[in-house]
């Protein structure tokens, strides 16, 4: 049955139209889009969804958290759902595609489906998951998270912004806290479409990466606590600075990731000072170090490794140290049919592809914990993403939902 479907194709030119109109919603400074979750924006864009997606024939069910179920009936809708999806938050300083990409591959591909009369066996369903980048409200992947039961509903629902606004209370503002429980939606698969955000797949000239692993990461947050004292009467020797505890282990971090190469990475993140005064040595800094490896076993070392360290230097300079993880989670495998149904959809289409590992999180990530899940990934120019200058061409869409439509319909029929 498929054999006959395999010269299918999305309308390249209506889905970069989609992008584009999407991205007139919450424009950043600098071509990019600053659209973060349950902001005015944010409602603006899923209204355009919810309305492009009524105008495709297809039902619409939101959740607690908010996150938006479009379903395309099948023959069969008994069956559970081949379910696409991502997300349309962005960073303050986020690009065009970063998640947009997977849910309007996803509303194309239902569209084309309609064009063609094509009738599916199982119901196909888009959705929209809120707040994934977590940069108003945490944690990132909150959603998700909580479809996949890894945090409870209402503790999210209680999560709170740097302003101290409450999440639960900015969706009803927004009027997009829906009535279904989380996790009433039941799932047979799920596909995400995603942008690179690195530069493997444009550097080596390849269409499509089948991402078969996810990084795992552990978010570490480190307290040093030394005096805070004048900079210009305080002898060198006398100091408890912890500015300079602070570079040794930042230095350290570095160290200890290239010591883990392969499929290792870390760095600093948030640092915070205080008193934050230009002639007072700071008496206390909170600073955060994301460290990631598809491998657990690195991840263990490398932690235990960066605290080893940390108290070695906390101890040089006469500093009390602290130090919690703050999230993270494990890493992970995707489905191997799914991915199969991919890298088969590619070759039949004429794609080059390669298996690749993904060094961000994504929703995909929590829904795999629970239901059969897969990533496929497009390059991006230089690899550049979360930065407002993040840049795809039409043509990297066009064949990534390509291949998104027939992995699908492989689940689907």
């Amino acid at each position: 049955m498929m054999e006959e479907k395999t010269n299918i194709s999305i309308n390249q030119n209506r889905l970069w139209d989609s992008l584009i109109e999407m991205s007139k919603i919450g424009p950043g400074l600098s071509g990019g889009n600053n659209r973060q979750t349950l902001t005015k924006e944010d409602g603006e864009a899923r209204t355009l969804l919810q309305k492009w997606c009524k105008n495709a024939g297809m039902s619409m069910e939101v959740d607690e958290l908010g996150s938006m179920f479009f379903k395309r009936l099948g023959t069969n809708n008994e069956e559970l759902p081949v379910v696409i999806g991502s997300h349309l938050d962005t960073q303050p300083t986020g690009g065009k595609y970063d998640g947009v990409l997977g849910v309007l591959a996803g509303l194309e591909i239902i569209r084309t489906l309609n064009d063609l009369k094509i009738q599916t066996s199982r119901p196909i369903m888009v959705v929209n998951w809120t707040n994934e980048e977590g940069a108003r409200f945490p944690p990132a992947m909150m959603a998700s998270a909580g479809y996949a039961g890894i945090y409870n509903v209402g503790d999210l629902l209680q999560s709170t912004d740097a302003d101290g606004k409450i999440f639960g209370d900015e969706l009803e503002k927004i009027g997009w806290k829906g009535k279904t429980k989380v996790g009433h939606q039941k799932f047979h698969c799920y596909y995400e479409l995603h942008i690179e955000q690195g530069p493997i797949l444009e550097k080596e000239e390849i269409d499509i990466g089948v991402v078969t692993h996810g990084q795992g990461l552990k978010w570490l947050e480190l307290t040093l606590s030394g005096t805070e004292q004048h900079t210009g009467t305080t002898p060198m020797n006398a100091r408890k600075d912890t500015t300079l505890a602070m570079s040794e282990i930042i230095l350290a971090v570095n160290k200890i990731a290239l010591e883990n190469l392969p499929n290792a990475v870390g760095s600093v993140g948030r640092i915070e000072v205080a008193p934050n005064s230009r002639n007072v040595i700071a008496g206390q800094i909170k600073f955060t170090i994301d460290i990631r490896s598809p491998e657990s076993s690195k991840l263990d070392k490398m932690a235990t490794k960066i605290k080893e360290t940390a108290l070695d230097v906390c101890h040089k300079y006469h500093i009390k140290f602290r130090m919690e993880q703050i999230g993270g989670f494990a890493p992970v495998a995707f489905d191997t049919k799914c991915l199969n149904h991919i890298r088969s959809s590619a070759q039949k289409l004429g794609y080059t592809s390669k298996d690749i590992i993904s060094g961000a999180g994504h929703d995909a990530c929590w829904v795999n914990s629970i239901v059969p899940s897969a990533m496929i990934m497009c390059p991006c120019v230089d690899g550049l993403s979360h930065n407002e200058a993040e840049e795809i061409k039409p043509k990297w869409a066009f064949s990534s939902t390509n291949v998104l439509l027939h992995a699908a319909l492989l689940s689907a029929i």
